[in-house]
């Protein structure tokens, strides 16, 4: 007989991880006499371009700031239209309302919370948009769903294609037979990336922006920074345009660089995390497990989770697995729930309401012990038979 087990301490969906040779090159950047605007961003963004085998990036103070950054450099109009995916993080959608941008929100999978060729087209024909300017993907999760389809539809609309990978440093993709990192721009115009503490890498708090369009690039870097120019004497610039203090800090760079010498053992650690869930919970008839997959960066591990069935709220089995110290997440609430866009509650984008209802993150992260994931595992085929 299965007993429910409490943890000895509090685990959350997510934590960072930092090594002693983290805080030696941390320490290094401190004593290095040049906290800003120095070598270390520029040596870190390189050695991104290097991993993600693309022609530029740009690294920024968030993944805010990146996607703010990648609106910017493509001179979205007031009359421009972007499509976004109703469930995900609210930056873009809050970004876009205050550049004063139209956008429209796009339904998802019930299953993987992302959207697909159906959903763009049905959000361009319910919404009778006759120009498209830009298509924002997320890869919630990690995992990279529908993505030939997508630059299918690209071809064919003529839009921009922004990738939100901040749930996929590290993930692949494949087109035709061959496997893509994300962020390495050959198919999309722009990715961007946070290195938020509980994200693959971290920089603490910090952003990029990748791409292969010079003319982007450009743009970007210059808004980065003010939208100042330097010139040849260093007491001398100009102002091109309006532009942000975005930058990243020397501290922060220094901190990504060591993070990604060991980007393969922390994506490997994940992988066999993911792969002991779903081992473990693969019987358990109220549970749709995520697809194990070696491309994604499992930055999160999201349950698909009967509740009909089960005769149990949501909410009542996450106050049951608080009570246990064990504190999962929801990702995403969708956007059209909260009060700020409450003019898109009219839409029925029933699918984003199925995977909402649904769906559940548990603990995945380089520290968490085989003893607690067995715990988690227990207590999930008790709560959930």
């Amino acid at each position: 007989m299965l007993n429910l087990i409490k943890l000895k301490n509090k685990i959350s969906y997510g934590k960072h991880y930092i090594d002693q040779l983290d805080k030696n090159y941390v320490l290094k950047a401190l004593n290095s006499g040049v906290l800003s605007n120095g070598p270390l961003v520029e040596k870190f963004e390189k050695k991104i371009s290097s991993y993600l085998n693309c022609k530029f990036s740009v690294a920024c103070s968030s993944g805010t700031a990146a996607i703010h950054l990648a609106f910017l450099s493509l001179d979205l109009k007031k009359n421009d239209t972007v499509i976004l995916p109703v469930i995900n993080f609210v930056a873009a959608a809050n970004i876009l309302s205050m550049m004063n941008i139209k956008f429209f929100f796009a339904d998802v999978d019930e299953y993987t919370g992302q959207i697909t060729k159906k959903t763009i087209l049905d959000c361009i024909i319910k919404n009778k948009l006759k120009k498209v300017k830009a298509v924002v993907t997320s890869y919630i999760g990690g995992h990279v769903n529908n993505y030939e389809q997508i630059i299918d539809l690209k071809k064919k609309f003529k839009f921009f294609l922004i990738e939100d990978s901040c749930h996929a440093f590290g993930s692949k993709y494949k087109i035709k037979n061959k496997n893509y990192k994300i962020g390495c721009a050959k198919h999309s115009d722009i990715s961007t990336f946070s290195f938020h503490p509980l994200k693959t890498i971290t920089t603490g708090e910090g952003g990029l922006i990748t791409t292969n369009k010079k003319k982007i690039f450009h743009k970007i870097k210059n808004l980065r920074s003010h939208g100042f120019i330097k010139q040849q004497n260093y007491w001398k610039y100009n102002l091109a345009s309006n532009g942000l203090n975005y930058r990243m800090s020397e501290i922060n760079a220094a901190l990504g660089h060591s993070q990604l010498n060991k980007i393969n053992k922390i994506l490997k650690k994940r992988y066999d995390i993911a792969k002991r869930y779903c081992l473990g919970l693969k019987r358990i008839k109220n549970i749709r497990l995520p697809s194990l997959e070696r491309n994604s960066s499992w930055h999160l591990f999201i349950l698909i989770i009967n509740f009909s069935d089960l005769k149990m709220s949501k909410n009542d089995l996450i106050k049951r697995l608080n009570k246990l110290n064990i504190f999962p997440q929801i990702h995403y609430t969708p956007t059209t729930h909260f009060q700020k866009f409450k003019k898109f509650s009219k839409q029925r984008l029933i699918n984003s309401e199925n995977y909402f209802n649904n769906s559940l993150s548990i603990p995945i992260f380089f520290d968490l012990s085989t003893k607690d994931q067995d715990i988690i595992i227990n207590n999930l085929k008790i709560l959930c038979r």
